[in-house]
């Protein structure tokens, strides 16, 4: 079943982000997101691995090939989705939470033509600058 999960699970099951084209499911005890579009999937692959990569020394890693502690990779899920957020409504104080990644990354491939030439200095820039929610943490009023 893992040939279908979408790479920005972990984002989309944190509330934090959401998408058109993610359909849960659970198995047993087990809460996962599929993607209902294999080009969508494999472009939202491709964003994630550059926005891995790109992220390296804000992250203080050297290799991104592997799986990243859970704090990072939120760092660069939440992180970089919500900088790639701010650079298409060029708005200051663009939303804290994507509502469609799907949407999102087709825009930024239109607008720049490929998820390759992205801006990701200033994507990494609203990756480092991310702040995960702490255990215990009210939620903000």
């Amino acid at each position: 079943m893992d040939h279908g999960r979408c790479p920005f699970e972990k984002a989309i099951l944190s509330a934090q982000c959401a998408c058109e084209l993610a359909s849960r499911y659970s198995v047993a005890e087990q809460i996962g997101v599929e993607c209902r579009s294999e080009l969508a999937r494999n472009n939202c692959a491709i964003l994630l691995g550059i926005m891995r990569e790109r992220a390296r020394f804000a992250l203080k890693v050297t290799d991104t090939s592997e799986l990243l502690p859970f704090g990072k990779e939120m760092k660069v899920m939440i992180g970089g989705l919500i900088g790639l957020q701010r650079l298409m409504t060029a708005e200051a104080g663009a939303a804290a939470r994507v509502t469609n990644i799907h949407a999102l990354v087709q825009q930024a491939q239109q607008v720049y033509g490929s998820l390759g030439t992205l801006p990701y200095q200033e994507i990494v820039k609203s990756i480092a600058a991310f702040q995960g929610k702490r255990r215990g943490q009210a939620p903000a009023r």
